[in-house]
């Protein structure tokens, strides 16, 4: 089978990238390197010649439901439209848990992308995940100030993003599924204790102070609201599991 991966370089895109080769199946990567623009849709139509299925884990960091919205929207729209010129046969687009009790800011965006995907004309799957173990770092690293390490006061029950890579080749694998069961990990989570076993490992000093965060999207997620139901995929790796992995690839 001929997969393209749009945001194959990315968290998610690049396990899927390499579980779809180790799968055996020919893998072409929608990336600006390789000449493709997907918000311009610049080369989408001479990448997609031939390929079968379409995985999009594309990706972009902003709470801006405006920009957020935006850059979904349209790189789905593209791509749906060179999928049916080419004769694409399914689409596989990442979601997010718990986007449509809880849809501000970046979770507004990933229900637009939703809708799009599904008014297109492609037949489609769509895999909505818990956030990735990766979450830790990346909030420890924006929400440092002046030595603080501010962690977001709220429960997840994180997921590693090889997980999810795996599981979307799976889908692109099968026949278009509409919504698919969510995926998470095996165990819930403080995140602000995420963050302070994240900093421990990596000998970041400074104190971690859990704090709740303005705006209704952190409130839904300390309610509770985002977390997965009782129909969903679990995963294997805890994040604990995930830190000591990391630590190991470190030290080689």
């Amino acid at each position: 089978m001929r997969i393209a991966v749009a945001g194959g370089t990315g968290t998610v895109g690049r396990h899927a990238v390499d579980a779809a080769r180790e799968r055996g199946h020919e893998v072409v990567v929608l990336t600006r390197s390789n000449g493709i623009d997907l918000v311009s849709g610049e080369g989408l139509d001479d990448a997609l010649r031939g390929v079968d299925v379409v995985i999009d884990a594309s990706n972009l960091i902003t709470t801006s439901t405006k920009k957020g919205t935006e850059f979904f929207t349209t790189v789905t729209r593209n791509l749906l439209a060179a999928e049916q010129r080419a004769g694409v046969r399914h689409h596989v687009s990442l979601s997010i848990v718990g986007i449509d009790r809880a849809p501000y800011g970046y979770y507004a965006a990933k229900l637009a992308q939703e809708r799009a995907v599904e008014a297109g004309g492609v037949p489609w799957t769509i895999l909505r995940a818990m956030q990735f173990h990766e979450f830790a770092g990346q909030l420890l690293e924006g929400l440092t100030v002046a030595g603080v390490h501010l962690a977001p006061r709220v429960r997840t029950q994180p997921i590693a993003a090889r997980e999810v890579g795996e599981r979307l080749v799976e889908l692109a694998e099968g026949a278009p599924m509409g919504h698919a069961p969510e995926i998470a990990g095996p165990k819930q989570e403080q995140l602000a204790d995420m963050i302070r076993t994240l900093a421990h490992a990596t000998g970041l000093k400074g104190p971690v102070m859990a704090i709740s965060l303005p705006g209704k999207q952190y409130a839904a997620m300390r309610r509770g609201e985002t977390l997965p139901g009782p129909g969903a995929t679990i995963g294997h790796q805890t994040f604990d599991e995930w830190v000591a992995e990391q630590a190991s690839v470190t030290q080689r």
